[in-house]
């Protein structure tokens, strides 16, 4: 308790802060800025790979496991498809996040939901970079 408080006096307590800087950095999410700027950075790394990433689809169309497997066999070819891949599941996972936190009130549910989004933009990432080493390695 504060001397004011203590003694009964129904002073306010004046601020030098403006509105706005008491509540900066109170954010409903605590992390909008940092999901903000990595849904930024996934959608220019997807951009800039877009370009690489059709031209090995459109190489690999009409061709068996076999000729995929060559192609694929390339380090620099696999890279690329794996950066695009994880860059896909991270913007992915952001983007249904921000989603799940704007429209969904119950907190049980969004924690579930949230949870479940994680564990399903995982599972697809490790499933597509999966089947590319698999591709890759002639297996």
């Amino acid at each position: 308790m504060s001397v004011e408080e203590s003694h009964g006096s129904p002073r306010k307590s004046r601020s030098m802060r403006t509105p706005m800087g008491r509540v900066r950095y109170f954010g409903p999410a605590g992390s909008g800025t940092s999901d903000f700027w990595r849904q930024r950075i996934t959608g220019v790394a997807m951009v800039l790979l877009m370009a690489p990433v059709i031209v090995v689809v459109m190489i690999l169309l009409g061709r068996n496991q076999a000729g995929a497997a060559q192609i694929l066999g390339s380090p620099l070819i696999a890279l690329i498809m794996i950066l695009f891949i994880i860059a896909s599941a991270v913007h992915m996972k952001i983007g249904m996040q921000v989603v799940i936190e704007d429209y969904v009130q119950n907190e049980k549910l969004k924690l579930i939901t949230i949870m479940a989004n994680n564990f399903f933009s995982i599972a697809v990432a490790l499933a597509a970079i999966f089947a590319i080493f698999k591709l890759s390695s002639g297996v």
